[in-house]
């Protein structure tokens, strides 16, 4: 199994000029940068040439210009493997070259392999009868993503000190890459993955070659079984677990890249890890000791304010309106803007401006949690759903899908949608959406109950691996209007006497790990809510036998 990189978080701003006003992707803004995610292969896969000379653009760091280029527009090929096939070159018996055992077929980036060979006629459609079962044959192959990079990208350069040259780096960005693998430049190995809940950033710079360089990113074995049945305490593979069989999903173990894949060229961006928070009418921006340019403008582009500061800054008092839920107010939305006056670099997020409070509900007994939520002053009855992919192949899911959905929630009067812990972090364009309707998101972290035990583990290792997969939950996401708390997974429990295997207590305070997530959560996104797990109880489903008695907080 490939060793787990070192999380290096990334966000994924936005622009209002770009992708707000028809939700069609993700949009980076820098001075002269634009990426687009567009849907449908009829879009991304143009001849390469035309590829490569609409999707890079320059950006001036030091005087240097930095190039980026949106992979999702380029040709890309799929092969499939029967495993470590890839690597062995030619066959020790015959001499013969080895061939993959699936040829080489179009894919789509982001995509899945499912979908690719569903679209070349190598598999049913797995959503009628049990055609699923007809597909579980790809998991036990190993699966090679291909693409042609730029032909103008420099080699490995050397600058007059005997230094490596910064401006000549390049760099590739991966947003959502769903299993574990390899990356390859020329078929050298440049990085491991093996995490789908976090980017990954690979250094490729000494791989290349003058010219007709090409990157692979292949794809293991998924492991064998994260279903919906099992043992909490030895899930530590960090891989959604729906769509190995939950009750509403058949087995259908998704492979693929499932987000955005950005190549980079020059030195690396100084706003990479920044961040923003909006509260009540106050504003905080976080740049990593950078000194930044800051701008908040409104919906119309008129400038409220603007100035300059280094590392960290809070604007109090700002003259904004209010977000407020659907059905209880408008939806009023500003645009931040963040530069770098040294590297030209800028980091664009849309916000909005909310006062969350949890009040004591009437009658509680003492020391309950509060579970009145207000909104801006104004109580507000939470009412909604659980929101799970909408395809167990999430990946190929696009922006128009997500938005039908979420405007007939929207139209049946939710407020909420509780995205739930068994399966993803979904992608910037279903949090852009709930920032537009008003619908808020209970965001949970990636554990569920697994029925013969549902307590999460306990290994200084998952622990740790857990709090990073949170913090970059919390970095790409806390600046959205519609996020209302955060949450350490679903139906997360042990027995009422306190064992670790059984039902009816909600896992507490005192877990190791849910200490840790808290802990993270208090860091990075200070003022809001966290919550062990769904329910929290202190029972986990409400009993005749104990009404009246105080333990109903919050039941399943």
């Amino acid at each position: 199994m490939p060793a787990r990189p070192v999380l290096r978080p990334q966000r994924s701003p936005a622009d209002r000029n770009f992708a707000f006003e028809k939700c069609l992707g993700r949009v980076t803004c820098r001075k002269g940068t634009i990426f687009r995610q567009n849907r449908g292969c009829s879009v991304r896969h143009k001849e390469a040439n035309d590829a490569i000379s609409q999707t890079a653009r320059d950006d001036r760091q030091g005087g240097v210009a930095m190039r980026s280029y949106d992979l999702s527009t380029f040709k890309w090929v799929l092969r499939g493997y029967t495993p470590y096939q890839w690597a062995w070159g030619r066959s020790m018996e015959t001499g013969v070259a080895q061939v993959s055992e699936i040829p080489e077929i179009p894919a789509c980036v982001p995509g899945s392999v499912q979908a690719a060979l569903r679209k070349a006629g190598l598999l049913p459609d797995w959503n009628m009868g049990l055609n699923a079962r007809a597909c579980e044959w790809i998991e036990n192959r190993h699966w090679m993503f291909e693409t042609a990079l730029p032909e103008d990208l420099p080699a490995p350069a050397t600058s007059r000190t005997g230094k490596d040259d910064a401006t000549a780096a390049v760099r590739l960005r991966c947003e959502g890459l769903d299993g574990s693998g390899w990356v390859l430049v020329n078929g050298r190995e440049v990085g491991t993955f093996a995490n789908t809940f976090v980017p990954h950033v690979f250094d490729l710079t000494h791989a290349m070659r003058e010219h007709s360089n090409r990157l692979q990113i292949l794809f293991d074995c998924p492991p064998r079984w994260l279903g919906q049945f099992g043992y909490t305490s030895r899930i530590t593979d960090w891989k959604p677990r729906f769509n190995y069989t939950w009750d509403w999903c058949p087995r259908m173990v998704q492979t693929g890249i499932w987000d955005a894949v950005i190549l980079e060229v020059g030195r690396p961006r100084s706003l990479a890890d920044a961040r923003c928070q909006a509260e009540g009418t106050a504003l905080r921006v976080w740049t990593c000791g950078q000194h930044a340019r800051l701008t908040l403008a409104d919906s119309e582009g008129r400038v409220l304010r603007t100035g300059e500061f280094r590392g960290e800054v809070v604007w109090e008092n700002l003259p904004v309106q209010p977000w407020w839920p659907n059905g209880s107010g408008p939806q009023p939305l500003y645009t931040v803007r963040c530069e770098c006056p040294d590297s030209g670099e800028s980091r664009c997020w849309r916000v909005g401006f909310k006062i969350v409070e949890w009040r004591p509900c009437h009658g509680a007994p003492a020391g309950a949690d509060p579970w009145l939520c207000v909104i801006n002053g104004k109580p507000i009855f939470l009412q909604g759903v659980n929101w799970t992919p909408i395809r167990p192949n999430f990946a190929d899911v696009t922006v128009s899908e997500m938005r039908k959905r979420l405007l007939a929630y929207r139209d049946m009067g939710c407020n909420v949608l509780r995205v739930w812990g068994g399966a993803v972090l979904e992608k910037e364009s279903f949090y852009d959406i709930c920032d537009e309707l008003g619908l808020m998101v209970w965001q949970e972290f990636p554990l569920s109950s697994s029925g013969l035990d549902n307590w999460p583990p306990e290994s200084p290792q998952a622990v740790e691996d857990m709090a990073r997969i949170a913090a970059s939950y919390i970095a790409r996401r806390q600046h959205h209007a519609c996020l209302l708390c955060w949450c350490g997974g679903n139906e997360l429990q042990g027995s009422l006497d306190g064992g670790k295997v059984g039902t009816g207590k909600p896992v507490g305070k005192d877990h190791p790990m849910m200490a840790r997530l808290r802990q993270v959560v208090a860091d990075m996104d200070p003022g809001r809510r966290f919550l062990e797990t769904s329910p929290c109880g202190p029972r986990f489903v409400a009993s005749s036998d104990d009404f009246g008695k105080g333990l109903h907080w919050e039941v399943h």
